[in-house]
């Protein structure tokens, strides 16, 4: 049986979309979640939603408890977690409100905790690939079908934040052939392979980072603007992938056991 996680923020906080609501309050051993979860129904497939940065984004990237919110996640039975991310586009092509669907990541992060495993046990996962393919696919069908302008691969660098990057480093960051830039993704979707839950991103680019000289510098404003006029597509991908969703066998559930010593 399948159980789908939501990691996400403006949008998803409003749970007018589920049937029979209700918020489900978690401890942890890793301290408190983001927020307490919402849990309920839609096309008979159960879901449990994260907000990231808690209501009303009041948790700063690097204050995000990824590692209470996937545990919590895991302990509610979810299978397969589809988030999603604003993000600046580091590519001409990937236009503000375009919606991409990364295949790899570049960590550049420097104070979160990135595995459940400390002390007398390491676990060395696999992130060569750290997104689930099958995720990715299904996303990627559903918006072919829906119509809604996206990109099916990109590399996503994320950074510490919570301020936005210098011109010189988003120069650096394509150079280094980062496709966006967003504040979120890891350690997110390594603690999901060590919990072995499936994970998919949708990433929404917002901006041109600060890269283009001929846009205005980003600001909070402007990102806000810009989920604001495009949730509606995001959920519609969501909530139309969701029937297509099964628990074949994968490998991002079994990685964890090869992976400690």
């Amino acid at each position: 049986m399948i159980k789908i996680g939501m990691i996400g923020g403006s949008g998803f906080d409003d749970p007018d979309f589920l049937t029979d609501v209700r918020t489900v309050k978690k401890g942890t051993p890793f301290g408190g979640l983001s927020a307490d979860l919402i849990v309920g129904k839609t096309h008979d497939v159960e879901i449990a939603i994260v907000l990231r940065h808690g209501r009303q984004h009041r948790i700063r990237p690097s204050a995000v408890n990824y590692r209470a919110n996937i545990w919590a996640l895991k302990d509610e039975g979810v299978t397969h977690i589809i988030a999603t991310t604003a993000c600046g586009s580091l590519r001409e092509e990937i236009r503000p409100g375009h919606l991409v669907f990364p295949d790899q990541f570049i960590d550049f992060t420097r104070v979160r905790k990135s595995t459940f495993h400390e002390g007398d046990q390491v676990v060395h996962i696999s992130m060569a690939d750290p997104f689930c393919d099958r995720l990715r696919q299904i996303l990627i069908q559903t918006a072919e079908e829906e119509q809604v302008t996206h990109h099916p691969t990109g590399t996503v660098i994320t950074i510490e934040g919570p301020r936005f990057s210098t011109r010189a480093e988003s120069r650096m960051f394509r150079i280094l052939g980062g496709d966006i830039v967003n504040m979120s993704t890891v350690p997110e979707v390594v603690l999901a392979r060590e919990a072995g839950i499936c994970y998919a991103l949708a990433a929404m680019s917002t901006d041109y980072d600060a890269w283009h000289e001929s846009e205005a510098p980003v600001t909070w404003e402007m990102i806000a603007t810009t989920m604001r006029k495009n949730v509606e597509n995001v959920k519609k991908i969501f909530f139309k992938a969701l029937p297509k969703i099964t628990y074949d066998m994968c490998s991002c559930r079994t990685e964890v056991e090869s992976a400690m010593v």
